[in-house]
């Protein structure tokens, strides 16, 4: 279909390309060599950039990580029987449960996120510093126009 053009679909394609490998080859193996998901990592990673005392409620996590109630407490049961994790009332809400690291679990992205950065990098390694940079401004300003069509 010579009248067509098909660079949308090649870039579609490769960021499609790009999300799956990168998933495949760097960021499963990494997590399920630490005995995590992806996604409780990014719980414990949430709650760690949440400041002393390292606790939100559910309803802050779930939004901060653009999943469903239900999608959250199945991470929050598991990441909490593994000890990572707690829930307790919030003081500031009766009804409410605020969840926060364990020291275990705060030693462990303390330890983890040098080297989930480490795993990063060399995941890019094929791009240079300066690539990196306009790939992520491009990125940045592609979701920007997506969130802005959502309005």
């Amino acid at each position: 279909m010579p009248d067509l053009d098909l660079l949308p679909m090649a870039v579609m394609g490769r960021l499609n390309e790009a999300s799956r490998r990168l998933t495949l080859e760097y960021l499963t193996p990494f997590f399920k060599e630490h005995g995590l998901q992806q996604g409780e990592f990014d719980v414990l990673a949430t709650l760690r950039r949440a400041g002393e005392p390292f606790a939100l409620g559910p309803t802050q996590l779930f939004e901060a990580l653009m999943i469903s109630s239900g999608g959250m407490t199945n991470r929050l049961d598991r990441l909490e029987k593994a000890g990572l994790i707690r829930r307790a009332p919030n003081p500031a809400d009766r009804r409410g449960t605020l969840v926060s690291l364990t020291d275990d679990g705060l030693a462990l992205i303390d330890r983890l996120m040098p080297a989930h950065v480490a795993n990063e990098t060399r995941a890019l390694a094929p791009l240079s510093r300066e690539e990196m940079a306009t790939l992520d401004a491009l990125l940045a300003r592609l979701i920007d126009g997506l969130d802005r069509e959502e309005e």
